[in-house]
C-alpha cells in the first residue's frame, strides 16, 4: 500500500488549489514545500514587525478563484479576509500628469474623457468586447485543460462563444489597445500592464488585453498579506486531512517503467505513491526530479526550447512616513513605444534602466496592520531584470543599485522618501531563484507569448510519466494567482477522470 494517494511537489496556489480539491474527493493527500512557509510568489515574509508581500500585491479575477472555493462546498470571500480596494490604480505617466481609474465602469469613462472623449467610446466598446470574453473564457478558456490539439478543439467546442473572439489569441495585446485607444496618454496609463503577464505590449497575445478591464470586476487585498490566498486554500484542504509539510525538499520523482512510484527527499527519504502533481518550474522538474533517460528524444528538445519568464525585481521599502500616493497600486509608466523599445534596448541585452518604471503597491493604504503603528510599506516592482548582466552581476550590482533607485524615486514619485527609509531589501532575479528555486528567478515560469501557450505550454496530464501531473505558472493557463489556482482546478478533474 502506499504512503499516499497523491503527492504535490511545491504549496504554491497551484499545488495547494489541486490538493484541497483532491483532499475533498477523498483522496490521501500530501503537499510538500522546500520552504518555510506556503505560496510561493503569493506569500509574505515578516522582518522586524513589518509584513512584506514577496511579488504578488493584489488579488484580481476573484470570480475564477471563486470557482475553486465553490467547489469545496464554500467560498473566497468566506475562507479569506478580503479588503476591497478602490480605484484599480492610479498612472503617473513620463510627463508627471497622473490619470486615476476607479472600480466604476462609468466613472472611469469620465476620467478618460477628460482627456480624450473619442477615447471614452472606445472604452465603451472595448469594455463590451472584454466583458463578452471573460463570460466565454471562465466557462471554458480557465477551467479546461488544453494539452494538445484535440483539447483545444474540445475547450472551444465547450464555449463556442470563444470562436467570436479568436481575434485576441492571434493578435497583439499592443494592437488590441490601439484598435481602441488612440491617446497616447491613455494608451500609456494601461502599457505597464502586459508585464503583468511578462512580455511588452507589442508580443504578448492580444487576450491579455482583458486585464485592464478585467481589474473593474472588483480588485482585492487579503488583510495581512497575500498569504491570505494560499493559506485559504491550506485550510480547506486540511479540513478534509491534506497534509502540507514545510522546509522539505524533493530530490527525486521516483518511476518504474514509465510510471511514477513516489518521490525521494534531499536526506535520501522515500515516499511512495501512484500520483505526483508537480507546481515547480517544468523545466526543472522534467530535467533534474524525472530525469532525461525518463524522457523521449522529442521531448527533451522541446522542453529545452521553452523560455523562462522575465524576473522581476522587487524593491521592499519600510518607511516612518505615510508616503506622498493615494492609491494601493500607482503605476510608473512609459509610453507604449518605449515600453516596447526596453525589451530590445535593455532587457535582452542585460543592461537594468535607471529611469524605473512598474508598481508602487502601498499595502499598508489598504491594511495598515501589516507595519506599526504609523509607518507604511511599499513594495516596489521594478522593470524587468534580465537574470544575466552583461559586464556584471546583480551580486555585485545590488547594494549601489539599490541606493540608485531609493534615490531616483524620491526625486520622482516619492519625495522625503530618503529621510524615512526605516528597512530597505533589494530581492533581485538572482534572490528570487534562490528564495523559491525558481530558474532564473522566472515568475511566471515560462514565457507566455503564443509559442508558449495552451497547447505549447506543458501539458498538466504528461505525455511521458503515467501518474505525474502538472500544476502552476508552467501549465495552461499560465502565470498569476487566479491562473495558476484554475490550473489547480483541471488537474483535479483531470486526475478524477483517469485516475480511479
Amino acid at each position: 500500500m502506499n504512503d499516499y494517494d497523491v503527492i504535490i511537489i511545491g504549496a504554491g496556489c497551484g499545488g495547494l488549489s489541486s490538493g484541497a480539491l483532491l483532499s475533498n474527493q477523498g483522496r490521501k493527500v500530501l503537499v510538500i514545500e522546500q520552504s518555510e512557509q506556503v505560496g510561493g510568489c503569493c506569500s509574505t515574509f515578516e522582518k522586524q514587525g513589518y509584513k512584506i508581500d514577496i511579488g504578488a500585491s493584489i488579488i484580481e479575477f476573484p470570480q475564477v478563484i471563486d470557482l475553486c472555493f465553490k467547489r469545496m462546498g464554500t467560498s473566497f470571500y468566506d475562507e479569506v479576509d478580503l479588503i476591497p480596494v478602490d480605484p484599480t490604480f492610479s498612472a503617473i505617466l513620463h510627463d508627471g500628469s497622473k490619470i486615476t481609474y476607479p472600480i466604476s465602469l462609468e466613472e472611469t469613462r469620465k476620467q478618460i474623457e477628460k482627456i480624450s472623449p473619442k477615447d471614452a467610446k472606445g472604452w465603451e466598446e472595448y469594455s463590451k468586447k472584454i466583458q463578452g470574453f471573460l463570460d466565454a473564457a471562465l466557462e471554458g478558456f480557465f477551467v479546461s485543460p488544453a494539452g494538445n490539439l484535440t483539447d483545444v478543439i474540445k475547450l472551444f467546442a465547450k464555449t463556442p462563444a470563444l470562436l467570436k473572439y479568436n481575434r485576441l489569441f492571434f493578435s497583439s495585446y499592443e494592437g488590441i489597445m490601439r484598435k481602441y485607444f488612440k491617446n497616447e496618454k491613455i494608451l500609456e496609463s494601461f502599457s505597464f500592464h502586459s508585464f503583468y503577464a511578462g512580455l511588452p505590449p507589442a508580443l504578448l497575445p492580444g487576450h491579455f488585453a482583458m486585464l485592464p478591464y478585467a481589474e473593474h470586476a472588483g480588485i482585492y487585498y487579503s488583510k495581512g498579506g497575500m498569504i491570505g490566498i494560499p493559506r485559504g486554500l491550506q485550510k480547506c484542504g486540511e479540513r478534509s486531512n491534506m497534509e502540507v509539510r514545510l522546509n522539505t525538499l524533493v530530490k527525486k520523482i521516483l518511476i518504474k517503467n514509465k510510471r511514477v512510484k513516489g518521490v525521494m527527499l534531499d536526506d535520501g527519504t522515500e515516499i511512495t505513491t501512484n500520483l505526483v502533481i508537480s507546481n515547480i518550474n517544468a523545466k526543472k522538474m522534467y530535467f533534474e526530479m524525472v530525469g532525461e533517460e525518463h524522457l523521449p528524444w522529442l521531448a527533451k528538445l522541446g522542453l529545452r526550447s521553452y523560455a523562462y519568464s522575465i524576473a522581476s525585481p522587487m524593491l521592499y521599502l519600510c518607511l516612518d512616513y505615510e508616503p506622498p500616493l493615494t492609491e494601493h497600486h500607482t503605476l510608473m509608466t512609459r509610453p507604449m513605444d518605449k515600453t516596447n523599445d526596453y525589451w530590445n534596448s535593455h532587457y535582452l541585452k542585460g543592461s537594468f534602466p535607471k529611469e524605473q518604471f512598474g508598481i508602487l503597491s502601498w499595502t499598508t493604504k489598504s491594511d495598515p496592520s501589516l507595519a506599526p503603528e504609523g509607518h507604511h510599506i511599499i513594495a516596489v516592482t521594478l522593470a524587468p531584470g534580465a537574470y544575466h548582466l552583461t559586464g556584471t552581476t546583480w551580486d555585485k550590482e545590488k547594494p549601489v543599485l539599490k541606493e540608485k533607485i531609493i534615490h531616483y524615486l524620491a526625486d520622482t514619485h516619492l519625495p522625503g522618501l530618503k529621510d524615512h527609509v526605516v528597512l530597505s531589501e533589494l530581492s533581485t532575479p538572482v534572490d528570487f531563484e534562490k528564495r523559491l528555486r525558481s530558474p532564473e528567478g522566472a515568475i511566471y515560469a515560462l514565457r507566455q507569448d503564443l509559442p508558449h501557450s495552451m497547447m505549447f505550454r506543458p501539458s498538466a496530464k504528461s505525455r511521458h510519466i503515467k501518474g505525474l501531473y502538472l500544476v502552476g505558472a508552467s501549465t495552461h493557463p499560465g502565470g498569476g494567482v487566479p491562473t495558476v489556482i484554475a490550473s489547480g482546478m483541471i488537474v483535479a478533474d483531470l486526475i478524477e477522470k483517469y485516475e480511479q
